[in-house]
């Protein structure tokens, strides 16, 4: 009975200090970023020494189970607001707190139990999120506390199979106190000096400890969590900055030893496979250290030491990359490949381009063992290894990705700045580079061919292929033709060969594979291609012979969204007018072309669909939702890309433009209310599109059928509560276009001139139907207002801007919302919230609404 009230009692005092006092941590889980907001009249309890100690003592005294309530309590007294008390009390209050860390780590066996064990790390991590390192120092207890949590940290470190999630606090303990060093103003010592390498050291050899228990034993290995590991290395990167010099020693020492063991294994007789596994499992964690050290330069607490022990460590690596490579096509080491690639990205972001000068110390040591004297030499293995990796590693997905993100990221936004168009300038002379513009084929980069050995996801890593390689090509490429028609030559090929399969009668299946990949490059090709005089080749490339058999594949296909996906994706990214791109000559009809094969593609897919019937829950995304979601988007594109006039389709009898809006509602129409809203991506491109027909096009909203309407409309009050920003804002904006419409729609009947009467059919229909269900906007303007009373509104602008027009179209639902709202308000606030719809309307004049609206 006794512990039971104990239990409940913690739990009482946890939540209270757990009550988020002034309504601000929109995110709970953000652990590390918390100060509790204890109220001033608390105070007195937090300045008596006694209620901390009382919590201490629960802590020693209570079975595992309780005693972990009282350490949770600890943690927010450790978070307590700063501004709760003067200097010297606070002082007093963090030398009350470092007693108690003293006391539960000389008696260190509560801290056996897993869940006593992580709520002490997060007790350590607060310690520093609350209190400077200047106010630490200065503790009685200071040197002694700071060896005792350096020997719990290493213990901790070293039993690396317990409790990852914990030592992620630890961690962020020791790089916030790292950090804050070149910050301490005190004559006390700080002692990081003496412990911080000590840390690094228990991490690294903990690690490399690790190997062979994961290898032998067929345990977890912790380098396949990379979210983890990455997010550890980030951590231990600041720390292993502090003395920097002894991590290097260290790593160098450790490096080596390692290689020469690894190449004794390589060329003894015997070649044991599990002591190579080993020994390139300890070599991928060297490479990730070193990879995170080097990425971790600071330039403002960096030093020509610093930089030439730097280059000690890349040599290294660079060495390892040969050795690797010179094994090829036989054997290759996944992970260590892994640690490779991100070794050279951190490299790339550190010391490559333009942010260092080229008298970096880095290079020293490079040129003496390597002869890499500059950044374009390392740019030349750069390239040599990715092309290595495309050849050779083909059937190794996760290594072809990360090498295709790794040329993303050397070839991207070259437009930006001098010195990424510099970089690129250097990038297109060397001759991988230009092997690779010139011999994009399955021959050369087995990851390009479509046999059925290869996954359909394999394929992905296309697109971004071709992206990185069509903007090395756009570099020089200019307004010459018959280079971009080179370049295109491998795919003119595989398009004919489509062509003769789908025109004879052989096998399909190999077809639809090639189409899959084709429209994958493409879309890399499509994407990369931002400037009018390039996109316009492409568009010649492809239109009309090669677009006919896009539309041909959708037409047998369109089942399997495997294909369809791709082909679908390839025309929305065409249809994007990015950097005006598509704003063709005045004498130029390829902006309706482009449009009409858009409707054609749109329409059928769209027919198709809703041939497969009912769907079962679980298919119902992937084999239509999906598609409906990107044919939105790409009409969302056509519609507000400025290219085409779309008075033209009517004036000349063309129902392309109609086709396509038909196929809008019926696909609309398939999908229920709650699909819409549950599934993300359609949400946000179905609402945006919604905003760009009331915008610019109302005359086809008008012309809707009653129970067309309802739907849209319905989605829209739906909509307006979402949480996603994007759905609430178009939402917001859309009933803001179609309110507008109506109000100048009514201004115009008072004027009954003839000529009024002739335009204002559109409006007529729209009229009736609010004035038959006028429930639809009042429900619209309640939701309105209750959002913005009741809520914490993310958009406050945009739901502000259909508001006027709601209120002066229902003045008389207004008033009625007005008084429920405030009568259902406690007595002291009525006055208060009477006010303030007062305020809201002041010197707001009837029956104007554009003027009025700012207002």
């Amino acid at each position: 009975q006794q512990q039971n009230l104990a239990m409940h009692l913690l739990k009482l005092v946890l939540n209270c200090l757990n009550f988020d006092f002034i309504g601000n941590s929109a995110d709970e889980s953000a652990d590390d970023l918390c100060t509790v907001q204890i109220p001033t009249n608390w105070r007195t309890i937090f300045l008596e020494p006694e209620t901390l100690d009382l919590f201490f003592d629960l802590y020693h005294s209570l079975p595992p189970m309780l005693s972990q309530l009282a350490l949770s309590c600890l943690v927010q007294f450790a978070s307590t607001r700063r501004s709760l008390f003067s200097n010297p009390e606070r002082a007093k209050y963090l030398g009350n707190l470092i007693k108690g860390v003293k006391q539960i780590l000389e008696n260190p066996q509560g801290l056996s139990d897993p869940g006593n064990y992580h709520e002490f790390c997060r007790f350590l991590a607060r310690l520093k999120t609350n209190y400077q390192l200047g106010e630490l120092v200065v503790v009685k207890d200071y040197p002694e506390v700071i060896r005792l949590i350096a020997n719990f940290t290493i213990t901790s470190l070293q039993h690396w199979e317990f409790a990852p999630n914990s030592v992620h606090y630890l961690l962020t303990l020791w790089q916030r106190m790292v950090a804050s060093v070149p910050f301490v103003k005190t004559a006390e010592p700080h002692l990081l000096d003496t412990y911080a390498p000590e840390i690094t050291k228990a991490y690294i050899t903990s690690r490399l400890e690790c190997v062979p228990v994961v290898i032998r034993d067929g345990l977890e290995d912790p380098l396949d969590d990379t979210a983890t590991v990455f997010q550890q290395l980030e951590q231990l990167c600041t720390v292993s900055r502090c003395e920097y010099e002894k991590t290097c020693t260290l790593l160098v020492q450790l490096f080596d030893q390692n290689a020469q063991n690894y190449q004794k294994l390589l060329h003894s007789s015997s070649r044991n496979p599990l002591e190579i596994t080993v020994q390139e499992g300890r070599l991928a964690w060297l490479v990730y250290f070193v990879g995170t050290f080097v990425g971790g330069r600071l330039t403002y607490t960096s030093t020509d030491e610093h930089d030439a022990m730097d280059g000690e460590l890349s040599c290294r690596v660079f060495q390892l990359i040969s050795l690797m490579d010179a094994q090829l096509p036989q054997s290759s080491n996944e992970k260590v490949e892994l640690a490779i690639l991100w070794f050279l990205d951190q490299f790339r972001k550190t010391y490559v381009g333009d942010q260092l000068q080229h008298t970096s110390k880095v290079y020293a040591r490079m040129s003496e063992v390597l002869g890499i004297t500059d950044d374009n030499h390392v740019l030349e293995t750069f390239m040599t290894k990715i092309v290595t990796n495309l050849k050779y590693r083909g059937r190794c997905e996760p290594v072809i990705s990360r090498t295709l993100q790794f040329l993303n990221d050397l070839s991207a936004d070259f437009s930006l700045t001098p010195a990424t168009y510099s970089l690129l300038k250097k990038l297109v002379k060397i001759e991988a580079v230009k092997f690779m513009l010139q011999n994009h084929t399955s021959k050369h980069f087995p990851f390009l061919g479509v046999s059925d050995n290869y996954s359909l996801s394999d394929l992905r890593c296309r697109t971004v292929f071709y992206t990185a390689l069509t903007r090395l090509l756009m570099v020089d490429l200019g307004e010459d033709e018959d280079e971009f028609e080179n370049f295109m030559l491998p795919l003119t090929v595989s398009f004919e060969s489509v062509t003769r399969i789908l025109n004879g009668s052989f096998e399909q299946e190999e077809a639809k594979r090639m189409l899959m990949g084709l429209a994958r490059d493409l879309r890399g090709i499509a994407f990369a291609l931002n400037t009018k005089t390039s996109y316009t080749m492409l568009f010649h490339w492809i239109y009309p012979a090669y677009i006919s058999v896009l539309q041909r594949a959708v037409e047998l296909w369109y089942r399997e969204p495997a294909c369809t996906t791709p082909i679908l994706k390839l025309m929305a990214e065409f249809m994007q007018n990015r950097s005006q791109r598509l704003n063709f000559d005045v004498s130029s009809p390829n902006g309706i072309l482009l449009f009409r094969e858009a409707s054609k593609m749109i329409c059928t897919y769209g027919n198709q669909i809703l041939s497969l019937g009912t769907l079962s829950k679980d298919q119902v995304y992937p084999l239509k939702l999906k598609g409906i979601s990107i044919c939105y988007s790409a009409l969302k594109s056509a519609l507000c890309g400025n290219y085409v006039s779309f008075g033209v389709f009517k004036l000349y009898g063309d129902n392309h433009f109609d086709n396509v809006l038909q196929a809008f509602v019926k696909m609309l129409l398939s999908v229920s209310h709650s699909d819409l809203l549950q599934y993300r991506k359609l949400s946000q491109s179905y609402y945006p599109l919604l905003e760009c027909l009331t915008q610019d096009h109302m005359s086809f909203i008008t012309s809707l059928e009653p129970h067309v309407l309802i739907y849209i409309l319905t989605s829209i009050s739906e909509g307006l509560t979402a949480v996603d920003t994007i759905v609430s804002s178009s939402c917001c904006a859309s009933l803001d276009y179609i309110v507008t419409y109506l109000f100048k729609h009514l201004a115009k009947e008072g004027k009954k001139t003839l000529r009024c009467r002739e335009i204002s059919q559109d409006g007529q229909r729209l009229l009736h139907f609010m004035q038959q269900n006028p429930e639809v906007l009042q429900q619209m303007m309640s939701i309105l207002m209750n959002t913005i009373i009741f809520e914490d509104c993310r958009n406050q602008w945009s739901v502000s801007r259909p508001l006027l027009g709601l209120i002066l179209l229902n003045e008389k639902y207004f008033s009625e919302l007005r008084a429920t709202l405030i009568t259902s308000q406690p007595d002291n606030k009525r006055e208060v919230l009477d006010q303030c719809f007062r305020n809201l309307m002041e010197g707001v004049e009837q029956n104007l609404l554009v003027k009025n609206r700012d207002r």
